[in-house]
C-alpha cells in the first residue's frame, strides 16, 4: 500500500479553545490511539488536504517531535458549511494486529452487455477490509469481461489472498441493466376512434 509522510507538532494544551486557535492558523487538530498511548498533535492543514480529497487509501508515517508512528486515518470531521477539516483521528498500525479500512475499486475490462446496450450500473467505490499491514492493497479490481445484461457481481464474488472483505456478501459493488428508452405511446383506443369516428359536415 502506498505510503505518505507527515510531519506534526504536540499539542500542548487539548481543549475546544486551543482547537479554534489552531485551525485559525491553518491547522488541525489530530490525534493518534490504537498503540500504547494517545497522541494529540496539530498537522498542517493544507498538506492534509493534498492527501486526503483523493480516492488513494494511504499508510501515514507520522513524525511528531522526531518520534515516528505508522498509522491509517479513521475518522474525519469536517465543519457541516465550509467543509474545512475540523479534527483527525489517526489509528496507529501494530504489525501482529489486523487493520481495517476502506480501499478504492478498480474496474477493469468491457462488459459484453454495455456493448449490447446495456447500461453499466457502480454501487460501490470502496470495499471495507481487514488484513495486516503487509497484505493490504492499493486497491481491488473488479474485471468485468463477463457481465451480460442483468449479471452483476457482489462482494461474494470477491477473493484476495490474507483480506478479509467486511461488506455484507450480498452487496452489488458493479452490475450491467438494460437501457430503457422513454417512449411516448398515445392513448390505447385514440387512432382507432380517429379512424372510425364519422367527418363533421362542412358550415355553410
Amino acid at each position: 500500500m502506498k505510503t505518505v509522510s507527515l510531519s506534526g507538532s504536540l499539542r500542548e494544551n487539548v481543549g475546544k479553545k486551543d482547537a479554534k486557535l489552531n485551525r485559525r492558523s491553518g491547522m488541525v487538530p489530530c490525534v493518534i490511539y490504537g498503540g500504547k498511548e494517545q497522541v494529540h498533535f496539530v498537522a498542517d492543514e493544507k498538506m492534509l488536504a493534498k492527501v486526503m480529497h483523493t480516492p488513494v487509501t494511504y499508510i501515514f508515517n507520522l513524525n511528531i517531535n522526531g518520534k515516528e508512528y505508522s498509522t491509517i486515518i479513521q475518522d474525519v470531521q469536517y465543519h457541516p458549511v465550509t467543509d474545512r477539516m475540523l479534527h483527525v483521528d489517526f489509528k496507529e498500525i501494530v504489525p501482529e494486529k489486523p487493520v481495517t479500512l476502506s480501499i478504492p475499486i478498480k474496474i477493469t475490462g468491457t462488459a459484453p452487455g454495455v456493448l449490447r446496450g446495456g447500461r453499466l450500473i457502480k454501487k460501490m467505490r470502496k470495499l471495507a477490509i481487514k488484513a495486516l499491514v503487509q497484505h493490504l492493497p492499493d486497491d481491488v479490481t473488479v474485471t468485468i469481461d463477463n457481465l451480460e445484461i442483468g449479471d452483476s457481481i457482489k462482494v461474494s464474488d470477491m477473493k484476495a489472498e490474507n483480506v478479509t472483505f467486511l461488506d455484507p456478501a450480498s452487496n452489488v459493488i458493479v452490475g450491467v441493466r438494460t437501457a430503457r428508452a422513454v417512449v411516448e405511446e398515445a392513448a390505447p383506443g385514440t387512432e382507432a376512434a380517429a379512424e372510425t369516428a364519422p367527418a363533421e359536415p362542412e358550415k355553410k
